[in-house]
């Protein structure tokens, strides 16, 4: 049985405790950290950007999974890279065209990064299809992005079982990631349904038994 990736998000964090939030998360055995970038015009929330992912990218040992629900991601991708992503995923919906999803495609690799793209919860998921094949993670938002805890919204399942079944039909290596509304019981759900990564913020955070709720994630 796979084991699943958990990656909490710094959005439901204490920032007046930031060091001390991201090290309890990793000691509690989250492998990845999930980083929300809003730029208040693509969503309708701000958030942080290239400061905050610079002061922390290096403090732990864990992934640098960077999520920007910005406009125009080409022009800040490259940024985004040399302050500490590790993983970055954009936005299909913010993109232009087809060549605009290839360039940052390849600009991303080209760092030696891993490529991730996401769609808002209103998106046909057959969109990714074209790209499936040239990316390392698909995120898909079972939450319309902006804000943290909200409810997930249940036809988020429905896409993740028609991307597993597409990438094992197609013997592809993309992970499936969710984000939104995340807790033991849908995260479960997403299990069922054939995800890889939870992306889980206010489940997690502002909680004394972290540890023991990453564990019910993971089932």
């Amino acid at each position: 049985m796979k084991k699943i990736i958990v990656s909490p998000s710094l959005l439901s964090a204490d920032f007046l405790n930031l060091k001390k939030e991201i090290s309890t998360v990793e000691a509690a055995g989250a492998e990845w950290l999930h980083f929300d970038v809003m730029d208040g015009h693509f969503v309708p929330n701000i958030s942080f950007g290239f400061p905050v992912l610079v002061d922390v990218a290096d403090a732990h040992h864990m992934v640098n999974d960077v999520h920007i629900m910005i406009e125009n991601p080409s022009k800040y991708a490259e940024k985004f890279l040399q302050s500490g992503a590790d993983i970055l995923t954009f936005h299909l919906e913010a993109c232009d065209d087809d060549d605009d999803v290839r360039h940052l495609i390849s600009l991303i690799h080209s760092y030696g990064k891993k490529v991730g793209i996401s769609i808002k919860p209103k998106t046909d998921v057959k969109e990714l299809l074209p790209y499936l094949a040239d990316i390392d993670l698909v995120l898909i938002m079972s939450v319309e992005p902006g804000f943290g805890g909200q409810s997930f919204i249940p036809t988020a399942l429905d896409k993740i079982r028609f991307l597993r079944k597409y990438i094992d039909d197609h013997h592809l290596s993309a992970l499936i990631e969710v984000d939104g509304g995340i807790n033991d019981e849908t995260g479960r759900e997403c299990i069922d349904a054939g995800v890889d990564v939870l992306v889980a913020g206010s489940y997690l955070f502002g909680h004394d038994d972290i540890c023991g709720r990453i564990k019910k994630l993971r089932g």
